[in-house]
Formats: C-alpha cells, structure tokens, sequence
C-alpha cells in the first residue's frame, strides 16, 4: 500500500497481485489536531490483503530532511508498530505535482482535476509505482537456471 501522507489527507494507493502496476485506492481526511487515523489505515490493509506500506518521504531539494521529514518517520514507525508490516520510504518529491499533471493530462473537467482528494491519492499511487519500478530495476530476472544480471 502506497501512502501520501498529509497535514490535511492521506492519499492511499494499491499495486496489483503481481507487485507490476500501483493504482490511486482512496484518500482519508484528517481531522485538525487529531493523530492521523492508522485504524483506518490498517483496515484497508487487511481488507486489501496488503503486505509491506510504501511512505512517501518529503525530502526537500537542498536541505534533505526536515521536522516534517521527522514526522512522516514517526508516522511509519507507528504504522510498522500497529500492523506488523514493514515499511518502506521513498522520496516523494514532486509527487502531488506529478499527479496535478497528469489530472490535466487524461482531460478531467477542471473541477475533477481540482479535487485535493483525486490528487493526493494519484500521489500515493506515484510513490508506490516508483517504489515498485526501483524493487523490480534492483531484482535480477530468473533467466532459467542461468546467472542473474
């Protein structure tokens, strides 16, 4: 499961059986000065059969990690705690812009391509395909017996 995690919302995104493909699932709404809501969370994950979360982690460009870099941290670890799971990060970095581009890009109306909600979770599915796509770059294809590239 792939997670955007917000001040405002959480985006949550899915891959398929295979590990191949990430899609957009939901985004959950967090209530001002409320803990994020991980209940929620593990049961979509249980629901969906999830095993391993993907955290987006918001590395700025220039300085690398920030106080809101501490707290996506904690937020995993609390995941991790909760569930069992393990729990993956990954730089996030223009993810929420990326999934604004390509809102445009399948021709939404501009209303559609406005909701933070619709973004947000694109985002989570963006963090995810790129954890994804990184797994399958760093695993050597099973060519029969032979040796691995």
């Amino acid at each position: 499961m792939g997670v955007d995690y917000g001040t405002r919302r959480i985006g949550l995104a899915l891959s398929d059986p295979t590990g191949t493909l990430a899609t957009p699932l939901t985004t959950l709404v967090r209530r001002a000065g409320k803990r994020a809501p991980i209940a929620r969370i593990l049961e979509l994950a249980r629901e969906h059969e999830v095993g391993r979360f993907v955290v987006g982690l918001p590395l700025h460009p220039q300085e690398g990690e920030n106080t809101w870099t501490a707290e996506t941290r904690g937020f995993g670890r609390r995941l991790r705690n909760r569930s069992g799971l393990p729990v993956h990060f990954i730089d996030e970095s223009y993810s929420s812009a990326e999934a604004e581009a390509r809102t445009r890009f399948i021709g939404l109306k501009r209303a559609q391509r406005e909701e933070r909600a619709r973004i947000d979770a694109g985002a989570a599915a963006i963090i995810l395909q790129d954890w994804l796509d990184a797994r399958a770059l760093d695993a050597p294809e099973d060519l029969g017996g032979g040796p691995a590239w």
